[in-house]
């Protein structure tokens, strides 16, 4: 725990595959250690790359002192009220959003187009991603019975898309597309990697591939040190706990990296110390070691 003498200590968490199961089942352990590390001193900021428009309401209700949001290119930090303060903000270029459109086009490539307040589906996507959300359905119900709880003690899966059309151009940030094929990621990064960011993404597709897309520079990392130098924290007090290719520059610029089990044995390798699974009390066991519970 923080003593008064010391500087505050703070943790970057990770959502889907860290607090979230399949997008809807949340370990009750880690909801009890989130906020037990926040009574005892610890600042704790979420860390996704989702949009702020697109957590989970029952994330939220855990309580965090800010949001790390759509991988990395917005922060707030959020008030004892709720009133958020922006931190962080990076808008991708207009041109720079049109170029990568007409990649997804070109290529006949699905994809998501994130703005802060939401995420905007091309055509077809759904059909595209709709085997994954099938089985995400089935392990939801599994997840709960692992955990002794009913259909009632978690959220719906949130799976919430708006029609591409209804996007602004000027307010796109990320990308998220998912393709047919198994060459995409590696074809993606020849074409866009002089501007862009790329990514593998966290949606398992048998016999194919799906990948994140921002701009270079634009990561969690990157968002972390923007926030830490606000905050007037040491990198060396903050701890990244994630279990995505997106949470590698998290792990490269805090002061102790935290893999969840289950996370891809590479990434893994890349952290400080490897906790149990997301549903196996892998945070309150991270927050554990870490003393801050």
């Amino acid at each position: 725990m923080t003593s008064p003498d010391s500087s505050p200590r703070i943790v970057f968490i990770d959502v889907d595959g860290t607090i979230l199961e399949h997008g809807s089942v949340i370990a009750p352990s880690t909801v009890t250690a989130i906020r037990a590390a926040r009574r005892g001193g610890a600042i704790v900021y979420l860390c996704t790359g989702r949009s702020a428009g697109d957590i989970h309401p029952a994330v939220r209700e855990i309580g965090f002192d800010g949001v790390v949001s759509n991988g990395g290119a917005f922060a707030v930090r959020i008030d004892a009220d709720g009133t958020e303060e922006q931190l962080v903000s990076h808008l991708m270029p207009r041109a720079a959003t049109e170029r990568m459109i007409g990649y997804f086009e070109d290529h006949g490539i699905h994809y998501f187009l994130q703005t802060d307040d939401g995420v905007h589906a091309s055509e077809g996507v759904g059909a595209a991603a709709d085997e994954f959300f099938r089985q995400r359905r089935e392990r939801h119900t599994e997840d709960l019975r692992a955990l002794g709880l009913d259909d009632d003690d978690a959220p719906l899966p949130a799976i919430s898309y708006r029609p591409l059309g209804e996007v602004d151009l000027d307010q796109v940030v990320k990308a998220t597309f998912i393709s047919a094929d198994s060459d995409t990621l590696a074809h993606a990064q020849r074409e866009l990697g002089d501007t862009f960011h790329v990514i593998p993404g966290s949606i398992p597709m048998p016999g194919g591939s799906n990948g994140e897309i921002a701009l270079l520079g634009v990561n969690k990392g990157s968002a972390i040190l923007e926030v830490l130098e606000i905050l007037g924290i040491d990198a060396s007090d903050a701890v990244g706990i994630g279990d995505s290719w997106n949470d590698v520059e998290m792990f490269e610029v805090v002061g102790t990296a935290v893999a969840m089990g289950g996370a891809d044995p590479d990434l893994q390798a890349k952290a400080d110390f490897v906790t149990s699974g997301v549903l196996d009390d892998g945070v309150h066991r991270a927050l554990v070691r870490v003393g801050l519970v």
